[in-house]
C-alpha cells in the first residue's frame, strides 16, 4: 500500500468519524411539575404563587399581570440546526388586586409562526459618505487638553 493511499484512507476515516450521529437533547427553562401546578388556584396572591412555583421565566412587559413559566427541549445533531422536540408554557394571569384569575397550560401546537418583515424603515437625517464615515473624526480627539494659563510642561 502506497503512502498516498494510506494518507487518503486516514483522511477519510477521520472525516467519517467526525460526522458522528450523536444526538444531544438540551432542556431549557423552569417549568414546574404538575404536582406544583395543581396547588395553584384562582384567588391566590402573587406571593403565594411565587412560593409554590418559584420565579417565572418571564413577566409580560405591558402590565406585569401575567407570569409565564416555560420550558423546551431541543434535539441537536452535530452542526445541523437544532429542532424543538417539546415545548410547555404555563401562563398565570392576575387581576389588579394581584390575585390569580386564569391559569393556562400551552404547548407547541398553540404557537404560531410570525413572518418577519424585511422592509427597511426610512429615517430622516444625513447620508454619511465613505470619507466622512471613516475619516470624519480625524483631529477631533485631543488626548491632552490645552490649558488656558499657557503652561507648557
Amino acid at each position: 500500500m502506497s503512502i498516498r493511499k494510506l494518507v487518503l484512507l486516514s483522511f477519510i476515516s477521520v472525516t467519517v468519524a467526525a460526522c458522528s450521529s450523536d444526538v444531544f437533547l438540551v432542556h431549557n427553562g423552569n417549568m414546574p411539575s404538575a404536582e406544583k401546578i395543581s396547588q395553584i388556584s384562582a384567588g391566590q396572591s402573587k406571593a403565594q404563587v411565587a412560593q409554590v412555583l418559584g420565579s417565572p421565566s418571564s413577566v409580560t412587559s405591558f402590565d406585569g399581570n401575567t407570569w409565564i413559566y416555560m420550558s423546551s427541549t431541543l434535539k441537536k445533531v452535530a452542526f445541523f440546526k437544532p429542532q424543538e422536540v417539546n415545548r410547555e408554557i404555563l401562563a398565570i394571569s392576575f387581576n389588579d388586586n394581584n390575585q390569580v384569575v386564569k391559569i393556562a397550560e400551552l404547548d407547541e401546537t398553540d404557537g404560531r409562526n410570525i413572518k418577519v418583515d424585511t422592509e427597511v424603515t426610512p429615517t430622516p437625517g444625513q447620508k454619511i459618505g465613505f470619507f466622512r464615515k471613516y475619516f470624519g473624526g480625524v483631529g477631533a480627539y485631543l488626548p491632552i487638553a490645552p490649558t488656558s494659563s499657557g503652561d507648557n510642561l
